[in-house]
Formats: structure tokens, C-alpha cells, sequence
């Protein structure tokens, strides 16, 4: 399943919206400031954004231009009111990829996001290899040479995360968030039953890449030498 985040301050609206998504398959985490926002995509690996401009922390166009500034090319929806030539062209001209102005048709505004989410990996910034393993998203495969096995969404989403992050140790909570949102509920053991199964999918592909685990700090991507 597909996740992007929502930056929209006005409650009903980011409700009426995540429903929307969520009928279309689309998993969807709500900033409601641009501080908020920045802290996500730092460690979520969103495959879209859908941003509005009127946030009570300034314009959604900061966030957009300091994503762009860091290289972070995740595909943006600007969702606006501020609806004006000059503002659709200052939104792309920052580095949005389309413009819908409020109010808008509901099917319109999943089919916008849904064409970004189509759009060429290559044009992406989340890197989606390491080592010997490959993840292809949009099937919901984890590949190792010609080996290739399915993933569980939230298995997605922590692969995705763990790749990403691959030179660094990615912390529990942040590995939680990526599986299954910020703003969900989550069982206490629902992330060791995931990298559970992960571990034994690594090892049904032929992966010399293990999950370890790092006491106290996090999880990691390693190879395992032995296993070449």
C-alpha cells in the first residue's frame, strides 16, 4: 500500500481526505504544521505529499522549497485555496508537481495523487536498493538477484525505511511509524512479529542482508559475511 503525508491544519477537511485515499488504497499520515511535516519526512519514506499552502506556522511553499533545497524529489500536490495564476505558478515554480485548488472534487484529488504515485521510480529520491536486495513497491516485491518474494504492507514499509537508512541504526518507534502510521495504535509486539518475518523472507531469497538488532539504540541492515 501506498503512503503519502498530508499537511492540512483544518481537521474535517484532513479526515474527509485520509477517508478518500484510504478508499483508493492509499495510506495517509496528517501534519497539521510544517515542523511537524519536516520531522515526518525525516523518517518516513512517503511516496507523496499533499500539501497545503495556509499552515499557522507560514506557507506550505518553505516546506516544499527546503525539501527541494535538501534534494528530497517526493512528488507534491499543492491543495490550496489560494487559487490566483500567480499562485499556481509560484507553487510549481517552488517545486510542486500539481495545483488543485478548494474547494475540489474528492475523486479528482485521489486521481491527481494517484498519477503521482504512477510516475517513473527513477524520479523518486527514496533509493530502494542495498547490497543484494531491490524492493519494487508498486508490486509489493522484495528482490534478491532473480529470487523475489511478496511483501505484507507494513513488511513494505519497514524495508523501505531499513534501505534508506542503510548506514545508519533506524530507532523502534520510527520503524512503527513507517509500518503502520503515526497515528495508529500499535501492539506491543507487533513490530517483532514483522522483522520476524522479514528475517525468514531475507533468508528464503538468498539475502546476505540481515536485520540486527542493536540493543538500546535500534535496527540495521548487515551483511552477513558468512552467508556469501
Amino acid at each position: 500500500m501506498s503512503r503519502v503525508l498530508l499537511i492540512e491544519d483544518h481537521e474535517r477537511l484532513a479526515q474527509l481526505v485520509c477517508k478518500g485515499l484510504a478508499a483508493a488504497g492509499i495510506a495517509a499520515d496528517v501534519a497539521t504544521r510544517i515542523d511537524g511535516a519536516w520531522a515526518s519526512l525525516q523518517q518516513m519514506p512517503y511516496q507523496a505529499l499533499i500539501l497545503d499552502r495556509g499552515l499557522p506556522d507560514g506557507d506550505g511553499l518553505a516546506l516544499l522549497a527546503r525539501m527541494r533545497a535538501a534534494g528530497l524529489g517526493i512528488p507534491c500536490l499543492v491543495l490550496t485555496a489560494r487559487e490566483a495564476l500567480h499562485d499556481r505558478v509560484q507553487g510549481l515554480e517552488a517545486g510542486a508537481d500539481d495545483y488543485l485548488a478548494k474547494p475540489f472534487a474528492m475523486d479528482e484529488m485521489v486521481a491527481r495523487v494517484r498519477a503521482l504515485l504512477r510516475r517513473p521510480a527513477q524520479f523518486r529520491p527514496i533509493e530502494h536498493a542495498h547490497g543484494d536486495l531491490a524492493l519494487l513497491p508498486e508490486g509489493d516485491l522484495l528482490c534478491c538477484g532473480k529470487e523475489r518474494i511478496t511483501l505484507a504492507p507494513a513488511e513494505m514499509q519497514i524495508m523501505l525505511l531499513l534501505l534508506r537508512k542503510h548506514d545508519t541504526t533506524v530507532r523502534r518507534g520510527a520503524l512503527e511509524a513507517a509500518a503502520w502510521g503515526l497515528n495508529e495504535a500499535v501492539t506491543p509486539n507487533a513490530l517483532d512479529v514483522a522483522l520476524h518475518r522479514l528475517r525468514r523472507k531475507l533468508a528464503a531469497i538468498g539475502s546476505r542482508q540481515r536485520i540486527v538488532n542493536l540493543r538500546g539504540v535500534g535496527y540495521a541492515l548487515r551483511e552477513d559475511d558468512a552467508a556469501q
